[in-house]
């Protein structure tokens, strides 16, 4: 990895659907997972290291470790936006996010997670990531 490398970001945005909302008439705590994983999911197809990419090339990086800080409730048709940023890669994948309300950016909820790569076929964690997806990173910083 090269000096050059910078972070990356995925955003998607959506609205708040009925069937996420609980009896306090706001989004379920639970949900927000739900959302964090479409931006990580914009985010790694951005950098062409989807879930089927990793799978195919013999890897699967499980979550070790998600922190979610709630600051504002999210309501039902309210529009959100999430973004995913990549701020660590060399030894695992550590993600940030933030969402926010898509009409006024008000900040509603932080968060990170952490995964770390682990070979398919064997189960065995590896303790720095895997060439794959540093090339593939590195490629979309030289292309971005």
């Amino acid at each position: 990895m090269t000096n050059k490398t910078r972070a990356v970001q995925g955003e998607i945005e959506l609205e708040i659907p009925f069937h996420d909302i609980d009896l306090l008439n706001i989004a379920w705590h639970g949900h927000y997972c739900k959302y964090l994983e479409l931006a990580r999911c914009a985010l790694l197809e951005k950098i062409g290291y989807d879930y089927l990419t990793m799978k195919e090339t013999g890897y699967v990086w499980p979550i070790v470790d998600l922190q979610l800080r709630y600051l504002q409730p999210a309501r039902f048709m309210q529009r959100i936006a999430v973004v995913a940023e990549l701020i660590e890669w060399e030894y695992r994948m550590k993600i940030k996010y933030r969402i926010r309300d898509a009409s006024t950016g008000q900040l509603m909820v932080k968060a990170v997670s952490v995964q770390v790569a682990v070979e398919r076929d064997s189960g065995e964690m590896l303790y720095a990531s895997p060439p794959v997806f540093l090339e593939k990173l590195e490629q979309y910083q030289q292309d971005h």
